[in-house]
This record gives structure tokens, sequence and C-alpha cells, in this order.
């Protein structure tokens, strides 16, 4: 990693007890999404995925007190079961949102014995962004999120 890349990146690795077939699944279908994507209390409520290049998400997301998130974006790369790109950049059919926040990859490589290496990156347009990405609990949510998302793929 570049100390450019550095500056302006969050990562989470994990090594997840399930094949990346799974997890892809459980990235790309919108009812497993729901079960895992944020973590609890909060939950999702809504979630629409065109998971190819170029493709859009709507993922809305509820908190306990009645907040409502709309996360909307755009695919960038998908390669099945290995790779997925997406940013807030864009909104739909690459209509610019106003104020991109970060790039989102996913890689999944496989490990052997049914385990899959979870890679999961945020970069942020600027270095303010990551740092406050990184105070809203970036750390903490997608960690919990992971452990989320691999209890569910022991189940599917």
């Amino acid at each position: 990693m570049s100390s450019e890349t550095a500056r302006h990146e969050l990562v989470l690795m994990r090594e997840i007890d399930a094949p990346r077939e799974k997890i892809f699944r459980a990235w790309t279908d919108p009812e497993l999404l729901k079960q895992w994507f944020c973590p609890k209390p909060w939950g999702v409520s809504h979630a629409e995925l065109d998971v190819r290049t170029g493709g859009s998400s709507v993922i809305v997301m509820t908190g306990p007190n009645g907040e409502v998130v709309d996360n909307r974006g755009v695919y960038l790369e998908v390669v099945p079961n290995e790779k997925i790109v997406f940013t807030d950049a864009f909104k739909t059919a690459w209509i610019p949102s106003e104020k991109p926040f970060m790039t989102g990859i996913v890689l999944l490589e496989p490990l052997g014995d049914g385990k899959t290496k979870y890679t999961a990156m945020a970069r942020h347009w600027t270095e303010e962004d990551k740092k406050t990405h990184e105070a809203m609990g970036f750390h903490e949510g997608w960690g919990a999120a992971t452990d989320q998302l691999a209890a569910l793929v022991a189940t599917i």
C-alpha cells in the first residue's frame, strides 16, 4: 500500500470459515444482505442490488430511534466470488452524488479447507473523510457487521 493510499484507506481483514461463494452470495442477495449488513441494533429495511459493473444499489439502514440512512451507489467492478468494488460517488446510472465519501472494495481469496480471506477496504476522497469514518466507528461497525456476515454464511 502506498503512503498516499494509506492516508485515505481503512482496512478490515478476517479469515471466514466459509467458501467465498457463500460470502459473495451474502453480499449480492438482498434478503441475505439485510440480515448482516449493519451492526445491531441497526438494520436494513430495504435493499435493491443490481450487482454488475455499472449497476446501482439502494440500501436503507434504520436505527433503533427511527433514524433512516439511505445509501445509494454504483458498482464499479464485479468479479463473481472474487471482488466487489462500489462507490457512493454516483447515485445511479453515472449521476454524481452531492458529496462522495468513499469507494468500497471487497476481496475474497480462497485459503483452502472451505475458508476465505475476507478483505474489506474503504477508500476515501480525502484524509479528513477517512478520519471522520474512523471516528464514526469504522473498525467497530464493519467488524460487527463482518461477525454477523460470518455467522450468516455458516448457515447457508
